[in-house]
């Protein structure tokens, strides 16, 4: 009996497909964490000024006076022990990044900044609240 020496052999190679699978994962996981979305949608002041800093903690106070650290909602009271709560453990010089609303009145940015001297005094340290702004527009 004569056989054929070239068999055909049906198999698929999946190596270069779980490669490609595992680089796309990395690509998402790393650019998901670039974008910071805004929990809260506010109407910021506007501002010619860029100053960037290093964001720990975020507080939003919306058209509602609503305060949020996070996505968190809070009360006034808790205001101090979630902006506490937030900074990791360690770090003094923390920045608190205030996004309210621009139809907000001086009074609920004063109780974040508030808040923010009632943790300093209380640790030690030297956190610093920053007001968000959107570009001005030309």
């Amino acid at each position: 009996m004569i056989r054929s020496q070239n068999q055909i052999k049906i198999e698929t190679s999946s190596s270069s497909m779980s490669d490609l699978v595992f680089l796309l994962l990395i690509f998402f996981m790393i650019t998901s964490t670039l974008i910071s979305p805004n929990a809260v949608k506010l109407l910021l002041p506007e501002s010619t000024s860029k100053t960037m800093a290093k964001q720990n903690v975020t507080v939003y106070i919306d058209e509602l006076h609503n305060f949020f650290v996070g996505e968190t909602a809070v009360t006034p009271d808790e205001l101090a022990p979630a902006i506490s709560a937030g900074i990791e453990s360690g770090i003094t010089d923390a920045c608190v990044v205030l996004r309210a609303d621009k139809t907000v009145e001086v009074q609920y940015v004063v109780n974040v900044i508030d808040a923010v001297n009632a943790i300093n005094e209380q640790t030690g340290s030297k956190h610093k609240v920053i007001m968000a702004t959107s570009p001005k527009a030309n």
